[in-house]
C-alpha cells in the first residue's frame, strides 16, 4: 500500500512539474502500471482546457470464431444501455451534464472507449466510465435493443437471401472476397441473432479485466489524477484471461481474376490488383507505408494525369486473419475497363523491369518524415496516436516515427517491391450487371419478342 502511494504520489509531482518542452514533446508520456495490471498513459500538455481519455480493451473480433464474431460488438453497446435501474438516455444526460463527449468502436484486436471531455470535470467522467463497466446491468429487452441496433449498423435484417448470396461469395468488397476464398474470413456476413445473454455476460467477465486494458488521458491532467486512478481503477479484480484462438491462416487457392457484380444497373466499374505482402524484416510496416505513397502517386500519374481514365485511383493496405494484402485500385467508367486494366499492367510490368525511381522515392520518403512534425496535433489526435501505437512504447518514449521512415533505404524499399510484384496477384473487378443502355436494349428486346409472340398468335388464330 505505501508502495502504491509512494507511486501515485511521484507521478503527480511529474505532472506538476512538467515543463512546456516535454508538454509539446507528444512522443513522451508517463507509462506504468497499477498493481492489477491496468496500464496508464498520461501526458499533460498545452491544452489545458480539455482531455481526451481512451480505455483501451484488448478484445475484438479477432477473439472469437466466426458464428460469434460480433459477441465483443454486442457488448460494446449493451455497456451503453443504462446503469443499474437507468436506461441509456440516462446516462447519455449525465455525460452531457459534464460536458463530454464519448463513444465506442469494436475492431479487429479491441474494444476502445472514446471521451471528450472539460478537464475540470476530468475525474467525474471517469467516474461515470467505471460504473459503465462495472454497474451496467444486462436484461433481455436490452439485449434485444442491442441487436437491433447492430443490424441497422451492418445493413439491416440478415436474411436467408442475403445468407445465400454471402456462401456464393457474390456481394462483398473486392479485398473480402479474395479474403473469403483463400479462407482467410468468415463465408457468411456476421450475425447476431443467436447471441445470447449469457454469452454477453461470460464475455464480459472473461475479457474485462483490468490487466487486459490500457488506460490513456491526455490534456490539463489533474496533479490528483495518479492517486485518484490508484484508489478508483486499482480497485477492480484481475483474473486470468482465456487462451486466444489462432489468426486464420491461407488455406484454399483464389483464382487469379475474377468479375463480381455489386448492382443491376450503373456506369462505373471498380478495378483493383492485390498481392499479398511479403514479410521484409526491420522497419516492415514503414516500408510498406513508404511504398504505399510511391504506388499512390504513380496511379495518379498514370491513370488520372496521363490517361484520365480514373479521379481518384490509390493504393491500399489491409489485413484479413495472418495476411497483409496491398492493392492497386481505381474507379473508373465502366466502359475503360479494359484501358484502365491495360494501363495498369503496363505500370507494374515497368516498375518489375525498372524498380523505382530513386530521385521520386527520395522525395516521397522526405516528405512522409516532414509530416511526422505536423500530423499529430492536440489532445484529441495524440491520444488516438497512442492508441494505434501501444507496442511503440517503451520506457516513457513512443519510438519516433519520423526516424523509422528515414531508415529506409532506396535499396530495402526496392528490394521489397521486386517481391512482391513477383507474385501474380489477384485481379478483381466489381462492376454493375447491366449499364443503362444495356437495360434499355434488354426491355426493348423484350417488348419485341412479347409484341411478336402477340402478332404470332393473332395470326394463327386468324388463320384457324
Amino acid at each position: 500500500m505505501a508502495r502504491r502511494f509512494l507511486f501515485s504520489l511521484v507521478a503527480g509531482f511529474w505532472l506538476l512539474t512538467s515543463n512546456s518542452a516535454s508538454a509539446e514533446d507528444y512522443l513522451q508520456a508517463e507509462g506504468y502500471a497499477l498493481e492489477n495490471g491496468l496500464q496508464l498513459l498520461l501526458k499533460p500538455t498545452a491544452e489545458h482546457q480539455h482531455v481526451s481519455i481512451r480505455l483501451i480493451v484488448s478484445v475484438g473480433f479477432d477473439n472469437f470464431s466466426c458464428a460469434d464474431k460480433e459477441l465483443p460488438h454486442l457488448l460494446e453497446h449493451m455497456l451503453f444501455s443504462g446503469i443499474d435501474q437507468h436506461d441509456e438516455i440516462d446516462l447519455e444526460a449525465r455525460m452531457q451534464a459534464l460536458g463530454g463527449e464519448w463513444n465506442a468502436y469494436t475492431r479487429d484486436t479491441d474494444t476502445t472507449f472514446v471521451i471528450e471531455a472539460p478537464a475540470k470535470n476530468q475525474r467525474a467522467v471517469l467516474d461515470l466510465l467505471l460504473a459503465t463497466l462495472t454497474q451496467s446491468q444486462f436484461t433481455e429487452k436490452k439485449l434485444e435493443a442491442a441487436k437491433k441496433v447492430i443490424e441497422h449498423e451492418n445493413g439491416g435484417h440478415y436474411s436467408d437471401l442475403q445468407r445465400l448470396i454471402d456462401q456464393q461469395n457474390l456481394s462483398r468488397e473486392a479485398n473480402q472476397q479474395l479474403a473469403v476464398e483463400l479462407g482467410l474470413a468468415c463465408v457468411e456476413k456476421n450475425n447476431v441473432n443467436h447471441l445470447s445473454l449469457a454469452q454477453v455476460e461470460q464475455l464480459q467477465s472473461d475479457w474485462y479485466a483490468p490487466n487486459n486494458m490500457t488506460l490513456i488521458v491526455v490534456g490539463g491532467l489533474d496533479p490528483r489524477l495518479p492517486a485518484y486512478l490508484d484508489r478508483q481503477y486499482g480497485a477492480i479484480p484481475a483474473h486470468d484471461l482465456p487462451q486466444a484462438i489462432e489468426l486464420p491462416q491461407v488455406s484454399r487457392e483464389a483464382q487469379p481474376r475474377r468479375e463480381l457484380i455489386t448492382r443491376l444497373v450503373g456506369e462505373n466499374a471498380s478495378l483493383h490488383w492485390i498481392f499479398p505482402e511479403p514479410w521484409v524484416g526491420d522497419n516492415d510496416y514503414e516500408v510498406w507505408e513508404l511504398l504505399s505513397d510511391y504506388i499512390d502517386w504513380k496511379l495518379y500519374e498514370t491513370l488520372r494525369i496521363e490517361r484520365n481514365l480514373s479521379y481518384g485511383p490509390s493504393s491500399e493496405r489491409n489485413v484479413f486473419g495472418s495476411t497483409s494484402f496491398f492493392s492497386l485500385n481505381g474507379t473508373l467508367e465502366r466502359g475503360d475497363l479494359d484501358a484502365a486494366l491495360s494501363a495498369l499492367h503496363e505500370l507494374v510490368d515497368g516498375l518489375k523491369r525498372d524498380g523505382l525511381d530513386e530521385k521520386t522515392f527520395l522525395r516521397l520518403q522526405a516528405a512522409a518524415v516532414a509530416k511526422q512534425q505536423w500530423g499529430v496535433q492536440g489532445n484529441s489526435a495524440i491520444a488516438d496516436y497512442y492508441w494505434g501505437s501501444l507496442a511503440d512504447y517503451d520506457n516513457g518514449r513512443f519510438a519516433d516515427p519520423a526516424k523509422r521512415l528515414a531508415k529506409v533505404s532506396f535499396k530495402q524499399a526496392n528490394t521489397a517491391l521486386q517481391q512482391l510484384l513477383e507474385q501474380p496477384g489477384y485481379i478483381r473487378i466489381e462492376k454493375p450487371l447491366l449499364t443503362a443502355n444495356g437495360l434499355y436494349f434488354g426491355l426493348a428486346a423484350m417488348a419485341g419478342l412479347f409484341l411478336l409472340a402477340f402478332f404470332v398468335g393473332r395470326l394463327s388464330k386468324g388463320s384457324s
